[in-house]
């Protein structure tokens, strides 16, 4: 019998990441981006990206020393305190490409940073970030079209924008492979993620790369309860120093679980004192040896995309029970849209 989720199409967008990761493992051509990456010069490596695409780069620059995560939001915002007398490589990502700060960043770069070289992933193919040209040495990756999710929550493109990234910024490995047993892993934990009751607030929490991937999880049931489910995440210490404060009785937490010493320590150390300081909430641990036992072999940037899965189940389970549309929480609202438009950009003297 048909699952009732899956009249979705971000249910099923949701559901094919691991067949999406095993093709592009086998088709990116990591070398030669890896040698173009290397032909650039530059004297940083900045992760940019609106929402979802700049938690990518949170996520990836909290692993990768050297680089840098800056939202195309600040930049737009505030250009010349970037880019004057800077020559990053600029690392764009945008599933569709075409939103108003994406755009915006590319006519910062060239009023500013003409010179400077660029890198975009996009999920679209049709978008700015595929088909604008520049005198910037330029580099574009189109994603497979099945990323370029219809929902309105951003799911396989997500995920696959960021192991994209990972592929080329962490260190070496063979990515065919890792891409192939994270598609597994993925496979199996998925049926573990459904059946938890929708909570009256959510919190998500983790350490370091996984901080980050408590901030998608965060925005994910957020918008796709059209903020009938107040979210909240931060880092495992962090918790503590105010945002507790935000658990009632009726609060589902759930920690991200690092597996690397002494970060596994303090977060299931946090996990076991939210047992017992809120006994009526429910506090998940997802992780290695955790109430979700989830392995983290490649550490924690690359485990990202499969601990955020756990709330794109869920979120879209929550959002249905709610009678909402889930592949478009917000209908009839003209409050929030797929891709973001309508914002005035100011021009930006070179």
């Amino acid at each position: 019998m048909t699952h009732p989720l899956n009249q979705w199409a971000t249910w099923r967008e949701i559901h094919q990441q691991p067949a999406i990761w095993r093709d592009w493992g086998r088709t990116l051509d990591v070398a030669g981006l890896r040698d173009w990456i290397a032909a650039q010069d530059y004297d940083e490596v900045w992760f940019c990206g609106a929402g979802t695409s700049a938690y990518i780069g949170d996520i990836i620059a909290a692993e990768c020393h050297g680089t840098r995560s800056i939202p195309t939001t600040d930049i737009v915002a505030r250009p010349q305190h970037y880019l004057t007398g800077r020559r990053p490589l600029v690392v764009s990502f945008g599933r569709s490409g075409n939103s108003t700060e994406t755009v915006g960043v590319l006519d910062c770069l060239d009023a500013l940073a003409p010179d400077a070289p660029r890198l975009n992933i996009t999920c679209n193919k049709d978008s700015a970030l595929a088909t604008r040209t520049s005198a910037a040495p330029t580099k574009v990756i189109v994603l497979p079209d099945a990323t370029h999710d219809a929902g309105f929550a951003m799911t396989s493109s997500f995920s696959t924008m960021l192991l994209t990234a990972l592929a080329l910024f962490d260190a070496q490995c063979d990515v065919p492979a890792r891409l192939a047993a994270l598609a597994d892993q993925l496979e199996g934990l998925l049926p573990e993620f459904m059946g938890q009751p929708a909570p009256e607030r959510a919190v998500f929490v983790g350490s370091g790369p996984l901080a980050f991937a408590a901030r998608e999880a965060a925005l994910k049931v957020m918008e796709l309860a059209a903020g009938d489910i107040p979210a909240l995440w931060d880092s495992t210490l962090g918790f503590r120093h105010g945002p507790k404060s935000f658990v009632n009785d009726n609060t589902t937490i759930t920690v991200f679980a690092s597996a690397q010493a002494p970060t596994t320590h303090y977060d299931r150390d946090l996990a076991e004192e939210l047992r017992v300081q809120f006994p009526a909430a429910l506090t998940e641990v997802i992780g290695p040896g955790g109430d979700i036992d989830l392995a983290m072999p490649f550490g924690a940037a690359w485990a990202a995309p499969l601990c955020v899965a756990a709330a794109q189940v869920r979120a879209v389970a929550w959002s249905h029970a709610r009678g909402l549309n889930v592949d478009d929480p917000f209908a009839g609202q003209a409050t929030l849209s797929r891709v973001v438009s309508g914002v005035k950009l100011y021009s930006v003297a070179s």
